[in-house]
């Protein structure tokens, strides 16, 4: 069956929102606005170690996401990653159905539209891209774009940056929870942690304030590293109030996900966000989620459980988490 994506949707410049993508009065934008003068912690990774490790525990305990600086990776790499993303949208869209993905069958990977078979049911303004970066025996070269032709140079090179930087988060993580550095990264499946990247496309809606680029959600990974365009729209739900974040240029943004909240044992918090669309400009951000492989156990870690802290969560593989959602939407 074919699907509609929201990209062609939009350059058929509409006037109203289709009634699918109205979302219910107390989900949408103009009745839940974002309360003002509250700023995510913005930290630079050259600080002194021991302070570096205490700042990041205390945003991913506090806040359950960051912004850094700092970071290692060259403004030069993230434009052309940025550049072959937004390449690939512009394409024919014979072209791009080529990737279509099929998610009935149970994969993402491909080109993708969040289209609901129901029409009851409310769905996301936005159009994806979605595959694999790593490790290598799980990538398929075929689901990645062929158009650009730099697509697979620039991405594999980013996958290589993102790799040392999740390293050294995941090891600043855990001497936040006061374990050794390799705690986290081994309790993840270690080499055989995945990174998955996701292109999220929200282009322009003719009634921004009925609808969603994405609905409240927390991210099922460890940690996920996020860099938009500069059109503004993400938000995340703290303390009973949606806070929006400015991203600065050349700054990344990092979620804490639901596989580190368990394995913290609640001390770090996956944070619940949604994204907002824009009536005259195209959003888009590229978020490399850093997960454990299917087969991976996760829970607790025993030496952070004790009598006065009883496990929270209960121990089971990464393939069982993925069925079921943290309890985490605003009523």
């Amino acid at each position: 069956m074919e699907v509609e994506r929201v990209q062609c949707l939009a350059s058929e410049l509409l006037k109203e929102l289709p009634a699918q993508f109205i979302r219910p009065a107390h989900e949408r934008p103009e009745n839940t606005k974002a309360v003002e003068g509250e700023t995510v912690p913005v930290i630079s990774l050259s600080l002194p170690h021991d302070l570096l490790v205490k700042q990041i525990a205390e945003a991913a305990s506090e806040w359950g996401t960051l912004l850094i600086t700092d970071h290692g990776i060259s403004p030069t790499l993230i434009a052309r990653l940025q550049e072959v993303g937004q390449q690939f949208f512009t394409l024919p869209q014979k072209e791009k159905e080529v990737y279509a993905n099929d998610p009935s069958t149970g994969s993402f990977e491909g080109y993708g539209t969040r289209m609901a078979k129901n029409l009851d049911e409310k769905v996301e303004w936005i159009d994806y891209y979605f595959h694999m970066m790593s490790p290598s025996s799980k990538v398929n070269y075929d689901m990645w774009p062929k158009n650009p032709p730099s697509y697979r140079e620039v991405t594999e090179e980013y996958n290589k940056e993102v790799l040392n930087l999740s390293d050294k988060l995941l090891a600043l993580l855990s001497e936040g929870l006061g374990l050794e550095s390799k705690a986290l990264k081994s309790s993840l499946g270690d080499e055989k942690i995945e990174m998955e990247m996701k292109i999220n496309m929200y282009p322009p809606c003719p009634q921004p304030e009925l609808a969603l680029g994405v609905e409240p959600h927390t991210d099922m990974s460890a940690i996920t590293l996020l860099v938009p365009n500069d059109v503004p729209g993400l938000q995340l739900w703290r303390q009973d109030h949606w806070v929006a974040v400015d991203i600065p240029q050349n700054t990344l943004l990092v979620h804490v996900g639901d596989q580190l909240e368990v394995l913290s044992n609640g001390k770090y918090k996956s944070v619940l966000h949604r994204s907002l669309v824009n009536k005259e400009r195209t959003r888009m951000s590229w978020a490399v989620f850093v997960a454990p492989p299917h087969e991976a156990v996760i829970g607790p870690l025993p030496l952070l459980v004790n009598q006065e802290n009883p496990p929270k969560f209960s121990t089971k593989t990464f393939a069982e988490f993925r069925h079921r959602k943290f309890n985490k939407l605003p009523q």
